[in-house]
């Protein structure tokens, strides 16, 4: 099938989302030391040292639901889909069925595993994916990272699969109350669908307006990025990076949009570099991910030693990242 975005959701949605969801899920007392642990290497992007810790914690405590949902949220930062899928189910039938977070990543792994489906399975998959979207936003009506999936669902999935623009602006209307920023973005992505782009504008800058964060900043350089308007997207992200005062994973966003646009080099490697050196680090940018980005933005300006080292400490937070091994490979 077509692809429907249901696992990547647009990378600037996941990881806003991961960020508002870093806090974690309450453990089973026995093992909450350990489970703790492996948390805070999965948010300083240690994904291998994350796996072996929950995988212990599961070995001692098969039932522990919170490790099952951190370890879904290991595997799906690899980008390991079917095991993704398997641990968050896993997750859900220990206990974690009723906690929206919970919900919202079976959502995001379905998505994931979707997109890498023949159109059969996809179009199953894609059932599931909404039915999870909709229960977290159903459990707890104030998730604005699972109003925003569940908005973006309905934007880019067909209508056999319950897509459709007249569900996100149904969305964005019940939500607009509690969560005005997410009910402006809702509007936006709308807009642009439909390739009305005034009002698409309009709304992101509506979205900026509710209280200046740098995610909405960053949507907005993203939307001029798309649109081929360079000056407008580096000054926004401008804006996004001034905002964005704990230096948290939104900084790959910005490093990824200035990327697309072979604009700002420098630009983009200070604001990587400034979340590798932050204490914001999580699973919304892998840090492993954050240091190929770098090694990649080194080697196009001709320093291949410096990329080089940033490749290698991609692969010695996750040795399986193909990216970063497959470039090391051409040196």
């Amino acid at each position: 099938m077509t692809s429907l975005m249901l696992g990547s959701l647009g990378s600037r949605s996941l990881r806003i989302a991961v960020m508002a969801m870093a806090a974690s899920i309450p453990c089973v007392a026995a093992n909450k030391v350990a489970a703790d642990h492996a948390e805070h290497s999965l948010m300083l992007g240690r994904v291998d040292e994350a796996v072996i810790e929950l995988r212990q914690t599961i070995s001692a405590d098969p039932s522990n639901g919170a490790a099952h949902l951190l370890l879904c949220r290991a595997f799906y930062a690899q980008e390991s889909a079917a095991a993704a899928v398997s641990e968050c189910e896993a997750a859900l039938a220990n206990g974690l069925a009723g906690e929206s977070r919970a919900q919202d990543w079976m959502g995001r792994a379905y998505g994931m595993k979707a997109d890498r489906s023949g159109p059969l399975t996809g179009l199953s998959l894609a059932k599931k994916v909404k039915a999870a979207f909709e229960r977290a936003v159903q459990l707890d009506p104030e998730n604005g990272v699972a109003a925003n999936d569940l908005s973006e669902y309905y934007v880019a999935a067909p209508s056999i699969v319950g897509g459709g623009l007249d569900k996100a602006t149904s969305l964005a209307a019940r939500v607009e109350s509690r969560l005005p920023q997410q009910a402006h973005r809702m509007r936006a992505f709308v807009a642009r669908k439909k390739k009305d782009y005034i009002t698409a504008e309009r709304e992101f800058r509506a979205a900026v307006a509710v209280a200046g964060r740098a995610d909405a900043w960053t949507d907005l350089g993203d939307f001029y990025a798309q649109r081929g308007q360079g000056d407008q997207a580096v000054a926004a992200l401008r804006h996004a990076v001034e905002a964005n005062a704990a230096a948290d994973a939104s900084l790959l966003d910005v490093a990824s949009i200035l990327s697309s646009i072979h604009r700002e080099p420098r630009m983009a490697m200070q604001a990587l570099r400034q979340y590798l050196a932050s204490n914001a680090m999580s699973d919304a940018g892998p840090a492993f991910k954050a240091h190929y980005q770098l090694g990649r933005l080194l080697e196009a300006e001709g320093n291949r030693p410096a990329a080089k080292s940033e490749y290698e400490a991609a692969l010695a937070l996750s040795a399986n990242y193909a990216p970063a091994r497959n470039a090391l490979q051409a040196h």
